[in-house]
């Protein structure tokens, strides 16, 4: 664990107005972030509606954007008795698919220099899904900065596509223009580096399976174009013991440091409840046992001229989910951080590590740099 010199809670639910009043906000969280030229700090910040109620007792109800090119959302309505389950945030059909009770979306907030003061939110979403481009949904984006251009990579759902990575580009962080799918179903947590290494742009990203022969992987991609990736390999982090070892994926883009490219990724562990008694009218005492699933945070450190080769990783969450509000908002049993968005401050000592936290809220960390390369141990 490192120190943490300053947190904050940035935003939550009750900071966002819904899309329209049929919406409540559920949840602001896993934002992209990205230093401006002027010093500013730009967030694009993940914001879930579901609808307040159902209509009636009849159906069952899912929103999906349809517009062309302007913000518009349908309510798709189906009968009970077309689904064979239904929890908060999704309805399964009989032949296994889903469709989601709730919807995402970004919005723009600038943060001022120092990354814990809002300047502003935008009042209408800055981006959003499209008939053709995440028609159920935008989610949990990154940014990076390459020369002058500004890249962000962001989950797309749809029913043609499913869960895969998409992206856009922009010249002043607030126009985009889409590119489309570059990681195909079903790929999360794509990066990219902040630069070209051998001519050639680095992402990280996170195809999910079964993991029936090994345990999960991030997996380094490259590209010519941005458009068209390959000679994808798997990148060996986890452990059978570790902190690691249910789940990783890659957080904020990874910065360069003298020592290697540094790259904070989020890591999926569960562990029994600490032991809690309920007095009963009997005063017998009852352990309760269910596992937590925790989403903390891991640091690793790549070579910076071959940024396949792993160097060196932590060997223990350098941050973990211990606050109220890491709690999960689903889910009772979680608890999670997870990192979006990676700032150098201005100081030059230190990072700010934007996180979403308990599906809910955004939070701003700021920690020294060397004490992350300090608890990194070699390979």
């Amino acid at each position: 664990m490192i120190k943490i010199k300053k947190e904050m809670v940035l935003l939550n639910p009750k900071n966002i107005k819904p899309s329209s009043g049929v919406f409540e906000v559920i949840g602001v969280f896993n934002p992209g972030a990205v230093r401006l030229p002027n010093g500013d700090i730009v967030l694009y910040v993940r914001v879930s509606e579901r609808l307040i109620k159902d209509k009636d007792d009849k159906y069952y109800y899912s929103p999906r954007f349809v517009g062309k090119n302007e913000f518009k959302i349908k309510i798709d309505k189906f009968s009970k008795e077309a689904i064979v389950e239904k929890t908060d945030i999704s309805l399964i059909f009989k032949d296994g698919t889903k469709r989601l009770t709730f919807i995402s979306y970004l919005k723009r907030v600038v943060l001022d220099k120092t990354g814990f003061k809002v300047k502003s939110v935008d009042k209408k979403p800055s981006f959003f899904g499209l008939l053709w481009d995440g028609e159920l949904g935008i989610e949990d984006p990154r940014i990076t900065k390459i020369n002058k251009l500004y890249i962000m990579t962001y989950v797309s759902l749809s029913r043609r596509t499913n869960i895969s990575t998409s992206y856009a580009v922009s010249n002043d962080c607030l126009r985009w223009h889409r590119e489309g799918v570059i990681f195909v179903e079903q790929n999360k947590d794509a990066v990219l580096f902040p630069e070209r290494v051998n001519n050639e742009y680095i992402a990280f990203n996170r195809p999910e399976s079964a993991f029936q022969f090994s345990l999960p992987h991030i997996w380094i991609s490259y590209s010519k174009n941005l458009k068209f990736w390959g000679k994808a390999t798997p990148i060996k982090l986890p452990e059978k013991t570790g902190f690691d070892y249910v789940k990783v994926g890659a957080g904020p883009p990874p910065i360069k440091t003298e020592k290697g490219w540094l790259l904070l990724y989020h890591a999926v562990s569960r562990q029994k409840k600490e032991k809690s008694f309920i007095d009963n009218i009997k005063s017998v005492f009852i352990q309760m046992d269910k596992k937590i699933t925790y989403y903390s945070i891991g640091a690793a450190l790549f070579n910076l001229k071959n940024p396949k080769k792993l160097i060196a990783k932590s060997e223990s969450p350098i941050l973990t989910p211990d606050k109220d509000y890491e709690k999960g908002t689903f889910m009772e049993n979680i608890r999670v951080v997870f990192p979006t968005g990676l700032i150098l401050d201005e100081n030059k000592e230190d990072v700010l590590i934007f996180s979403g936290v308990g599906d809910t809220a955004v939070t701003a960390k700021k920690v020294c740099l060397n004490d992350i390369l300090r608890c990194l141990k070699k390979v």
